[in-house]
C-alpha cells in the first residue's frame, strides 16, 4: 500500500494553521473579523490550489475551528459563517490551478 505522504503532511499543516486561525481570532484584544476571514480565504485558496482533488476538506481542515471555538466556549453560532469563507477559497483555489494548469 502506497502512503501519499503529501496529503497527509497537507492536512496536518491545513489542520495547524487553521489552529493558529482560531487562536488568532479568540485572543481578547483581537477584534478584526475582516483580516481573519481574509486568512481563512487565503490559506484555504492556497491548499484548494496545491491539492485540487479535495478542496472541500481543505476547506473543513482550516475553516472548521473558529466554529467550533465560538459554539463550544460562547455560544456563538454565526461563526459557521467562517466556513463560508474557507470554502469560497478553496474552492477558488481549485478552480484556479484547473484553468492555469490544464493537467489534472
Amino acid at each position: 500500500m502506497k502512503v501519499n505522504y503529501k496529503f497527509w503532511i497537507s492536512l496536518i499543516i491545513s489542520s495547524l494553521l487553521g489552529l493558529l486561525i482560531a487562536w488568532i481570532d479568540s485572543r481578547p484584544n483581537w477584534d478584526d473579523s475582516g483580516i481573519t476571514a481574509v486568512m481563512i480565504f487565503c490559506v484555504s485558496a492556497f491548499f484548494g490550489f496545491i491539492m485540487i482533488n479535495r478542496p472541500w476538506l481543505w476547506a473543513l481542515c482550516v475553516g472548521i475551528w473558529i466554529p467550533l471555538n465560538s459554539i463550544l466556549f460562547y455560544m456563538n453560532y454565526t461563526a459557521i459563517l467562517a466556513l463560508i469563507f474557507a470554502f469560497i477559497g478553496s474552492y477558488v483555489g481549485s478552480l484556479f490551478h484547473k484553468l492555469f494548469f490544464k493537467e489534472v
